[in-house]
């Protein structure tokens, strides 16, 4: 049985999450993202490697960092998650560039209270304030060397094709155009993409697409507006990409916000 409970205050969004069989397919996420396995072992590949979270692990995961994720066995799995918006996130630990966690399964008593304190507060719908105060002591617990302010930043062709790509969501995916404007060829360009992301252009664009439909549920949009604005082919296209990656579909996410 599958179970995703999805609540947002603020830029801040939790996930109770429980199951057996299901599998996330490669995906990303715009926040940053942190979560505790509650029962079971979680798997997932991240930048190329398997990783384990077992009971009691924190995940930490990076704006955009590409993973997939199911349960170790048939016995199933439980977590929460919080995805916290970038700038929130940098504005509390007093940075103005984006940072990397620096490891991506960390076992911290303090942390993991943390973490569970505010996803239990969001899922109950506690107040705002409440929650503001629960995000700073979770931030505050994070240790100094789980933070890492040295790393590879994006290609500026990379990141000049994603902003391309984020502008016309709507659209098909035009690589002819993109390309003309990078000033390569289209399968320098996918290869480049892929090697600096993990992900083609084409996957990325899907995930996009999805994102920008989230957060339009969220603002409690009309759901076939969002179809429409993201340039699905219908209700069903969007519910099939929207599973992949958050584990219901769109109009069950919705259902989380009314």
């Amino acid at each position: 049985m599958e179970k995703f409970i999805y609540k947002k205050s603020s830029d801040i969004t939790a996930l109770s999450a429980s199951f057996t069989d299901f599998t996330y397919k490669k995906h990303c996420h715009e926040e940053y993202a942190l979560g505790v396995t509650l029962r079971g072992i979680q798997e997932y590949n991240l930048d190329g490697s398997l990783h384990s979270s077992y009971e009691n692990g924190v995940m930490l995961f990076n704006p955009e960092q590409m993973h997939d994720g199911r349960a170790h066995d048939s016995t199933g799995l439980d977590y929460v998650m919080l995805y916290i918006e970038p700038m929130l996130f940098l504005e509390i630990l007093g940075k103005r560039d984006l940072v990397r966690f620096a490891s991506p399964i960390v076992y911290h008593q303090a942390l993991r209270k943390s973490i569970l304190s505010l996803a239990s507060a969001i899922l109950s719908e506690k107040e705002e304030a409440l929650c503001s105060e629960l995000l700073l002591s979770l931030v505050d617990n994070l240790n100094p060397t789980t933070i890492c302010t040295d790393y590879k930043k994006d290609n500026k062709r990379i990141k000049k094709a994603k902003e391309m790509i984020y502008a016309k969501l709507e659209d098909v995916l035009s690589l002819d155009e993109i390309c003309k404007e990078l000033a390569m060829s289209k399968f320098q360009f996918i290869r480049l993409f892929n090697a600096n992301t993990g992900i083609t252009p084409y996957q990325y664009f899907i995930f996009c697409k999805v994102n920008r439909a989230k957060q339009l549920l969220e603002n409690n949009n009309d759901i076939y507006l969002a179809v429409a604005e993201c340039g699905f082919v219908d209700l069903s296209h969007l519910n099939k990409h929207f599973k992949r990656i958050y584990g219901i579909t769109a109009s069950e996410y919705k259902s989380n916000f009314n």
